[in-house]
């Protein structure tokens, strides 16, 4: 009689834990369609879990793999083909879904070319200080970074150059530099994104990238809902710096990370472009920027405040 009541009571609490994961199952799948932002929050730590499991798994297979071939054993190859397979399979399972995939950052001359001139050096200009480029006349002195520059250009991020695609961890680079006791240039801020998956192989950088860097470097990060001119000069009249991504128009082709560092007199925006020294030392009429942000609102974009307790 007492077996029978422990295997009924197995049975309810297979049928209990069945039950949470049938709801949670369909509430996060609620989630992803209706919530993304929520649904990113809520699953990333567990992928990224997972996916630090599963490397080190990889790692482990490949090094007994070696290990093998040092004694000459001929379970070498079999080894060596289980961690490719191993590797190739974790590839295919966390590929993100076409949704996911953010506007193709590559770098190049922009859809539309601006008639602009390069403003007065009294509003802004570039300035060596210790020496780094530094860009004045915003909330902060900006750190500057180009993507197409040396040392960082011909470096990697992931398997994609930084001039081409490095976009993202420039502009979050120039704003933990800035903005922080921390220095980070392009080259460690696009290492330290694809140890923590931000990087999107061929693409860029996931949008997580802001929220992801700017926590980890001390910064508050938080998405603007509303897109209006008033909402830009408040946060930049607030001592705030913004992270703008643009779509097609005076800054991209596609999609491109810049940072919104500054409003004039006058109310016009300025900013700090990873991809051009030009374009970083004119003015831009803020309705301009809103109009050409990318259409992408994954993990809070196309715009984010970037806050520090120290700049009130």
């Amino acid at each position: 009689m007492k077996n029978s009541n422990n295997k009924r009571g197995r049975n309810l609490c297979l049928l209990a834990m069945l039950a949470l994961l049938c709801i949670g199952g369909a509430e996060l799948t609620a989630l992803y369609f209706f919530n993304r932002p929520l649904y990113t929050q809520i699953t990333e730590p567990v992928l990224r879990s997972v996916q630090a499991a599963q490397t080190a798994a990889c790692t482990a297979a490949r090094e007994l793999a070696d290990a093998a071939t040092a004694c000459g054993t001929y379970t070498a190859d079999k080894l060596s083909a289980w961690g490719e397979a191993c590797a190739e399979t974790w590839e295919r399972l966390t590929a993100p879904s076409p949704d996911d995939l953010p506007d193709r950052q590559e770098a190049g001359d922009p859809e539309l070319l601006s008639d602009q001139t390069i403003t007065d050096p009294a509003v802004t200009e570039m300035e060596i200080r210790d020496g780094l480029e530094v860009l004045t006349g915003g909330i902060v002195p900006v750190v500057y970074f180009n993507q197409g520059e040396e040392p960082w250009a011909s470096q990697l991020y992931g398997s994609d150059p930084i001039s081409g695609y490095g976009c993202g961890p420039a502009a979050m680079a120039m704003a933990v530099s800035s903005m922080t006791e921390t220095f980070s240039d392009p080259a460690q801020m696009a290492q330290w994104a694809v140890k923590h998956g931000h990087w999107a192989k061929g693409n860029g950088s996931y949008l997580s990238i802001v929220n992801g860097a700017a926590e980890a470097f001390g910064l508050t990060p938080a998405s603007i809902s509303e897109l209006t001119v008033e909402a830009i000069q408040d946060a930049l009249l607030s001592n705030q710096m913004l992270v703008a991504l643009m779509g097609p128009g005076h800054f991209t082709k596609n999609g491109h990370f810049i940072l919104l560092r500054g409003t004039t007199l006058s109310g016009s925006v300025l900013v700090a472009d990873p991809n051009s020294r030009e374009r970083s030392l004119m003015e831009w009429d803020p309705q301009l920027i809103l109009n050409e942000l990318s259409s992408n609102t994954a993990n809070g974009g196309p715009l984010w405040v970037l806050s520090d307790g120290t700049l009130s």
